[in-house]
């Protein structure tokens, strides 16, 4: 039966025009959307970091799309530029084998270093440097620049002649041999065998080696590998060859077993081993690295207990090899175990300071409900005093002035009348007094600061407002500079709108959700759309944009209103609305997002929640098909892009953050495979050959258990294609799925014109 809402809505929409009928000139335009409002921004601020022990800001503005980078004094009240983006285009192309264009530089976390002649950034997650006195780049080779060595990779590859870690007193030099720790005296005259115990399925990690600060200790994990297990892919249509390739890479599951890691205490004079007792750490998801006192009195490490539900760090005394508790962070759902990291606002919750060599500790926790900031003794481990607390979270530490115990800190919901996603940045002393806001404009921020911890660089935005880049001294003894103040005049008049944010009451009656509205840019509140949702649930994060995009939805040209939400289960809120998606994935937020759509609906009765799709990719498009399978009541049409559609199949990492170890009957509750034959409406899915983030099987198991359940669907299988694939295709595909599907509508067709596309011989 109807609801009175829906009869009203089924009223109105006999009365009110429809949108117009697609033509192929609107798919054209979807496509090319964001190429019309390429450029149209003016004195865009991208990224502000200040250059190491100097008042000086290197800043990125983008100007009618070309990226320049400029480095402003602050002290002297001046602007240059801080290199010539022609000759690093130049450089970059040389580099690189391939063109690099000087109007779209692809780089990003940008640094000056060595006295403004070497320069630092990013392409995607690659490391480059830059020499700015010759112009050339290229990618590092030293030690610290290397990439991230892989846990899984099989012992023989991690036990090296080339690798080996010096004493710091310069006397020895450690490393792994034939799966042992030996010692060599500098001058290669003396060789020790520190063990003997060491094998190819018991080996001693190299990367971990870990001496104190007197030379006298070293500390080592001895591992004794888990299962190994292979990912392989067919490569059906390799570029350089007619038959295909094999590929395969390591990839650790939900339920594998997983290397054990067990550290070794050597006394350096003696030669003496102690095995470290593991009764405090019995089953490790992981044991970070062995850091030592200053002092040599002992080292640290943190145990994550298999299923997230503790975070122990630990102390070994250097002396007698006993280990103690030093913090106890347990959890009656999941611990979210990442790192809470400097000026990065979506990360984890775990953040650990000592101060003094170890005599306190700034600890975060979520133990209140909210994820806060607290001082603990170093030696016991209790709490001396919370430092912040109320109902908000920090989001990340970006200083600790230990002189004056003082904390610079990020964090959001302190300001009832704001969306409460927005970061603003503050201040507070060690014992919780004194908090000052640093940054009071509405909007979200973020803030650097210089070395000295002087002066601060703020960059704030939202949606509909474009970003205003300042600097201004810590202290307040000054007016803030204006630097940068986006400009989106142009934009605008091309027919760009930002997204439209709104808020609802959730599942509870109490908590606002919140979410955006991208409506079409020849919008008629006469019309009568069609609403999709493009949904990522994943709760590592929150993903409803807060700062400023030129971002469009292609589907918005074709007549459709497009919507993110971030619903309960989601991060950066209270520990009460992330939990919701503990053992639960399946849950997904629906129960907020279909509120919220109703209550914009009773408002806005060009919003047609008789007709609603969805769409997402990863996480979202687990998500997208259940919206079908679980809430087939509210949701019509769903396009799931390399979904993890059984959390068994996917990333270990991941999916036993949220849905716990061991495995039980909240995966198959949580699959869409196993609950395939709930399946109604129209699906589409998308799937890569050679998607190494998410098992394409994942998706193949679905297709399975569809046709055993006699449904009806559709499969975009991608040739070469990874994560996310489909390209422009993908795209042009998924938009023809919702107007024939949604708005009702016959599409073009799309092979009328072959000649132009004529293959070349192979």
């Amino acid at each position: 039966m109807k609801t009175p809402a829906l009869l009203l809505l089924a009223a109105i929409s006999a009365s009110v025009p429809a949108v117009a009928a697609v033509t192929r000139e609107n798919f054209t335009h979807a496509a090319d959307l964001q190429k019309k409002y390429h450029g149209l921004a003016t004195k865009m601020a991208t990224e502000a970091h200040w250059v190491e022990d100097e008042h000086v800001l290197l800043y990125g503005e983008n100007d009618s799309g070309k990226l320049d980078y400029y480095l402003y004094d602050a002290d002297a009240g001046k602007t240059t530029l801080a290199f010539d983006r022609q000759k690093i285009a130049a450089a970059l192309s040389s580099a690189m084998h391939d063109e690099v264009k000087p109007d779209d530089l692809p780089i990003h976390g940008v640094e000056l270093r060595d006295h403004h002649t070497k320069l630092h950034f990013l392409i995607g997650y690659n490391r480059w440097n830059c020499d700015l006195t010759k112009y050339t780049c290229q990618r590092p080779h030293d030690d610290d620049d290397q990439p991230v060595e892989d846990p899984n990779l099989h012992p023989e590859t991690r036990n090296s002649h080339d690798h080996q870690s010096a004493s710091p007193d310069g006397k020895w030099k450690a490393m792994v041999l034939s799966y042992n720790v030996v010692l060599q005296s500098s001058d290669g005259k003396q060789t020790i065998n520190l063990s003997t115990d060491g094998s190819e399925g018991n080996y001693y990690d190299l990367g971990s080696l870990s001496w104190s600060p007197d030379s006298k200790h070293l500390a080592v994990y001895r591992i004794r590998p888990g299962y190994r297990r292979i990912l392989r892919f067919v490569e059906s249509s390799p570029k350089n060859q007619l038959q295909p390739l094999y590929p395969e890479t390591v990839y650790t599951k939900p339920g594998d077993v997983l290397d054990l890691q067990q550290p070794v205490l050597f006394d350096i004079a003696s030669h003496n081993q102690t095995n470290i007792d593991n009764t405090l750490f019995p089953n490790p998801f992981d044991l970070s690295s062995l850091d030592w006192w200053k002092d040599s009195r002992g080292f640290t490490f943190e145990y994550n207990q298999r299923g997230h539900q503790l975070y122990r760090v630990i102390e070994v005394d250097a002396t007698t090899g006993k280990a103690r508790t030093r913090i106890d962070e347990p959890s009656d759902t999941f611990v979210d175990y990442r790192r809470l990291i400097p000026s990065q606002q979506d990360t984890g919750k775990i953040y650990r300071h000592e101060i003094d060599d170890g005599k306190e500790i700034i600890w975060a926790s979520e133990r209140d409900g909210w994820e806060h900031l607290y001082l603990l003794d170093g030696a016991t481990g209790a709490i001396k005093n919370q430092i912040t607390h109320g109902e908000w979270v920090v989001r990340s530490v970006d200083r600790v002035d230990e002189k004056n115990r003082v904390i610079w800190f990020s964090a959001s919901g302190r300001h009832p009348d704001e969306d409460p996603y927005f970061v603003h940045a503050y201040r507070i002393n060690f014992d919780g007094s004194n908090l000052t806001e640093l940054t009071p404009s509405a909007g979200n921020h973020t803030v650097n600061y210089s070395s000295d911890g002087t002066m601060m660089a703020d960059l704030v935005s939202t949606v509909e407002n474009p970003p205003i880049l300042s600097i201004a001294h810590t202290e307040g003894t000054s007016q803030p500079v204006e630097l940068l103040h986006g400009d989106v005049t142009k934009l605008k008049a091309a027919g760009w709108a930002p997204p439209e944010p709104f808020h609802a009451k959730g599942r509870d009656g109490k908590t606002e959700i919140w979410g955006v509205v991208y409506k079409p840019a020849h919008f008629d509140p006469k019309a009568h759309y069609p609403v999709i949702e493009d949904i990522y649930a994943g709760p590592q994060g929150s993903f409803v944009p807060k700062s400023f995009t030129t971002r469009a939805q292609p589907l918005t040209e074709l007549g459709f209103v497009v919507v993110q939400i971030d619903g309960m289960g989601t991060n950066n809120r209270s520990k009460a609305f992330h939990n919701v998606a503990w053992k639960n994935l399946k849950d997904a937020g629906f129960p907020d997002r279909i509120l919220w759509h109703k209550a914009y609906a009773a408002t806005h009765p060009w919003y047609d929640i008789t007709r609603v799709g969805i769409f997402g990719t990863s996480a979202g498009g687990q998500n997208a098909m259940g919206a079908l399978l679980f809430h087939p009541e509210f949701y019509k049409v769903a396009v799931a892009n390399s979904g993890c559609h059984d959390n068994r199949m996917d990333k270990i990492w991941w999916n036993e953050q949220w849905m716990s170890w061991p495995i039980g009957p909240q995966y198959s509750e949580s699959s869409n495979v196993d609950n395939a034959w709930r399946l109604q409406g129209k699906l589409m899915l998308v799937v890569g050959e050679l998607d190494d983030n998410v098992d394409p099987s994942s998706t193949f198991q679905v297709a399975d258990r569809l046709e055993k359940a006699d449904k009806d669907f559709d499969l975009l299988y991608v040739p070469g294609g990874k994560h996310g694939a489909g390209g422009a295709y993908g795209q042009r595909k998924l938009q023809s799925f919702f107007v024939r599907n949604l708005l009702g509508e016959p599409v073009p067709s799309w092979n009328e014109d072959t000649a132009k596309n004529a293959p070349q011989a192979r």
